[in-house]
């Protein structure tokens, strides 16, 4: 092989992982369709509340966006995992401005939610086990084995974890001011804005890392090819006996 092949495999293995990488992270977060489900029940109830100042009127057309943004997906048989968490989060939303009589309170428990993933992201990274490497060990089909078989991996989930804890920390230092000095449509349309620019650059710093990161460790694939060498094994110890078995039987005859 030629320094020039070479350089050429190297170059292609490099793209392969960027797809890869790209592909995983598309499905751990939903790609622009997730984008949509998670800002669109948002944008419904700050435009309504903005316009009627309606409380009731704006957290019930949130929720029912969210519902039928879930059976769009149950009808098409697409996953429904973050169409799922909208509604969960629009509920709580809903459910605690209701009870608080205070339109602002529909944003809370997402902001809460907001705070303690980006404590979540810094405390496991800081614990050695970074969150987010919990998240795409998976869809890599590496699972854990990053933690201690691929330390530059690990080092990539880290600044990774880092990335989105600290984003998340800045998007919360600029709403929970908000929470208290804003009015509910100053807020909800400031929420509105910081929905997708914060995801798009952790997504991107995420890729960055992880397209410069060693190639995942498929552990799966390990595990079906120990399955295979086993079955292999007990196939030619099983022939050997049945081969020694023959031998004595017909000595015998």
């Amino acid at each position: 092989m030629t320094s020039l092949d070479k350089a050429t495999e190297d170059t292609t293995q490099q793209d392969d992982a960027r797809a890869v990488t790209e592909a995983a992270l598309f499905e751990a977060f939903g790609g622009v369709r997730g984008m949509v489900e998670t800002v669109l029940p948002g944008l419904l109830f700050v435009t309504i509340f903005t316009i009627s100042k309606d409380l009731h009127w704006s957290a019930i057309a949130a929720l029912a966006v969210s519902l039928v943004l879930v059976v769009v997906r149950l009808a098409m048989k697409d996953t429904v995992k973050h169409a799922f968490s909208g509604v969960f989060g629009v509920a709580f939303g809903v459910v605690f401005a209701m009870f608080t009589g205070n339109a602002k309170d529909f944003y809370l428990p997402g902001m809460l939610y907001t705070l303690g993933l980006a404590l979540a992201y810094i405390i496991t990274t800081l614990a050695g086990v970074p969150l987010i490497g919990l998240i795409l060990g998976p869809v890599f089909k590496e699972n854990l084995s990053w933690r201690t078989r691929n330390p530059g991996r690990k080092k990539a989930y880290a600044k990774a974890s880092w990335a989105w804890g600290l984003i998340l920390l800045g998007k919360c230092a600029i709403l929970f001011p908000l929470y208290w000095w804003a009015n509910t449509a100053q807020l909800g349309w400031v929420l509105v804005a910081l929905k997708i620019p914060p995801f798009l650059l952790a997504v991107w710093l995420t890729w960055v890392f992880l397209a410069k990161a060693p190639a995942p460790i498929d552990v799966f694939a390990e595990m079906e090819a120990e399955e295979k060498t086993e079955e292999e094994r007990k196939a030619a110890l099983a022939a050997e006996q049945g081969g020694t078995t023959g031998g004595r039987h017909r000595r015998e005859t």
